[in-house]
């Protein structure tokens, strides 16, 4: 696994230590390749050539709880955060015979999910793993996969999550805990140098400006991880916040690219950095 994301994180980086909506000219229509919709990509041997592919998660949801499907955010920003870092970075990120930028969607118990030097999961306020799940996904996070759990609010999606989390890495060996502002994934690239509030941008237009979705209960965002014994990170967790929405969104409004775009993009291009590289 760790040779799978060195061999995809080109030698040289651009060496610049904050990014600005200047070096982000806004994509037109909100993506490279398509919108919200459309036929689900799930991954197929052939997608994985070497070079980055973005992988997202699918999971089966309760019917009860706080939060939506995996599927949100998808798959603007599995486009459009690879493309940030073609166009950001060195590094070698896939495309399919049309051009476009590769993403596909696995599942916590598909064999293709080692062929993923990364995963994003959105919404788990209301996820539900089965057995054949919870042993695979430890397996790969073990193993060296790398997981970012984003885009959930409040405590009820939290502590789901986190019972969720409790089967696949128990808690007193893997605990979760707050990265603190000098983890080398606030430094991977950027110098990003807080946990940014992102709301989604219907909340945000709807609200004049607000970023708690869940009020007094989302008020503090976290970016907080479990890590290996090496003290690596397996799971990268951003609770309170959507970086997603900066990603998939961008090109939907203007000020909400100005306001939020560039930090949610030098944080995502540091996960992925950190991803391919440790």
């Amino acid at each position: 696994m760790n040779r799978r994301r060195l061999a995809v994180l080109a030698a040289g980086l651009l060496l610049v230590a904050s990014i600005s909506a200047a070096q982000l000219p806004q994509l037109r229509g909100g993506s490279r390749g398509g919108g919200r919709g459309g036929a689900i990509r799930w991954a197929q041997p052939d997608d994985f050539d070497g070079a980055f592919v973005f992988c997202r998660l699918a999971f089966e949801t309760h019917p009860w709880g706080n939060g939506g499907n995996w599927s949100v955010d998808y798959p603007r920003a599995d486009i459009n955060l690879p493309f940030r870092l073609s166009e950001l970075t060195t590094t070698s990120v896939s495309r399919d015979g049309r051009g476009d930028f590769t993403h596909v969607v696995v599942t916590a118990d598909s064999p293709l999910i080692y062929r993923c030097p990364f995963v994003m999961m959105t919404e788990p306020g209301r996820s539900d793993f089965g057995p054949s799940e919870v042993a695979n996904l430890r397996d790969y996070l073990l193993k060296g996969g790398f997981l970012w759990v984003d885009d959930f609010w409040g405590t009820s999606a939290w502590q789901n999550f986190a019972d969720q989390m409790t089967a696949i890495l128990p808690p007193n060996q893997y605990p979760i805990a707050d990265l603190s502002p000098d983890h080398s994934l606030f430094h991977a690239l950027y110098n990003v140098r807080r946990v940014p509030q992102i709301p989604s941008i219907n909340f945000w237009a709807g609200t004049g400006g607000a970023t708690s979705e869940d009020g007094w209960d989302s008020a503090e965002p976290h970016a907080r991880a479990i890590s290996d014994d090496h003290n690596r990170i397996m799971v990268l967790i951003t609770h309170n916040t959507d970086f997603g929405d900066a990603f998939e969104r961008e090109g939907d409004n203007h000020q909400y690219f100005l306001t939020f775009a560039p930090e949610g993009y030098a944080f995502g291009i540091n996960a992925l950095v950190y991803a391919m590289s440790h």
